[in-house]
């Protein structure tokens, strides 16, 4: 009698879960919640201008399968962490639902026949690894490319809050001042500025668009910045004056920040030094005198 090898009963066995699991995502229907949704938004529009029936089924018929696939919980994740790196055009949420739902079985199935083909413990752990950095890949991108952009923003606000500063002195209301910052800007704190006020301008109360803004990109100088103005906007107080003393505590905390990371530089130079460095230069002036003492001691 044959015996199964191990890694085909666990391939089949995978499928046949599979099979169930890909016919639930085809046949199952969206909410009626989201039906209403887009048919509101699809009204007075025709959806077959510009693409053919194909094109349009193909990546609907994807994004469905790749968000029920996923857990709920994985693409809340994915959309606050694109929200926090910009959304950027080249990785939209369902993309990377997908990649993760593609890097994740094929790691898995590249690691199962490396540890068949060569079986160990440093094998096994290097497949598992592997899976879970590839099946998290598109977090580790986001998360690294969000922690840039916030980075970014926290270094632009202090010269932001100067311009807001002037132009609100010069008349300006607060409003105006965001709008000309945001003009005037190239970075991401200008980019967030302008869908502040698209966000205001399309019905959303101030007060919630500066706390979205604040919680949209996570940086802590500006989610202090948010809530100055919001108790000034409460209480009355003005704004200028506001601006003032927030553009100069940005400006002193960019300084401290900058002290800050000058301070660190001999402790990071510590390990290079000691690592790469001195080895070398130990080589270099006690080879010889080594050399010279073991001949010394060779000779009779």
């Amino acid at each position: 009698m044959t015996t199964v090898p191990v890694p085909v009963l666990l391939a089949a066995v995978a499928l046949c879960a599979a099979v169930p699991v890909l016919g639930w995502a085809l046949l199952s229907r969206a909410d009626g919640g989201s039906i209403r949704a887009r048919d509101n938004l699809l009204r007075g529009i025709d959806p077959s201008a510009g693409t053919g029936a194909a094109g349009r089924a193909g990546p609907g018929l994807l994004s469905r399968l790749a968000r029920s696939l996923t857990p709920r919980g994985t693409v809340a994740r994915l959309d606050r962490l694109a929200g926090r790196a910009g959304r950027p055009a080249a990785w939209p949420v369902p993309r990377l639902v997908a990649a993760k739902l593609v890097l994740g079985p094929v790691a898995a199935a590249l690691g199962l026949l490396l540890a068949t083909s060569s079986p160990g413990p440093l094998t096994v752990g290097v497949a598992a690894v592997g899976t879970v950095v590839c099946y998290f890949l598109p977090e580790l991108l986001l998360h690294s490319r969000g922690q840039e952009r916030q980075e970014t923003i926290a270094l632009e606000l202090a010269d932001t809050l100067d311009q807001m500063t002037i132009a609100v002195e010069a008349g300006l209301g607060f409003e105006s001042a965001m709008a000309r910052a945001g003009a005037n800007g190239r970075g991401p704190l200008a980019e967030e500025l302008v869908r502040t006020l698209q966000d205001i301008a399309v019905g959303q109360p101030r007060r919630d668009a500066y706390l979205a803004l604040a919680d949209r990109t996570g940086v802590p100088d500006l989610r202090r910045f948010i809530r100055a103005v919001v108790q000034a906007d409460q209480y009355g107080v003005s704004i200028a004056d506001v601006l003032r003393t927030q553009a100069q505590e940005m400006r002193l905390k960019r300084r401290q920040r900058a002290e800050e990371k000058a301070m660190q530089i001999p402790v990071k130079v510590i390990f290079p030094l000691i690592l790469c460095i001195l080895p070398t230069l130990f080589v270099v002036l006690l080879g010889p005198a080594a050399m010279d003492i073991a001949e010394a001691f060779s000779t009779p």
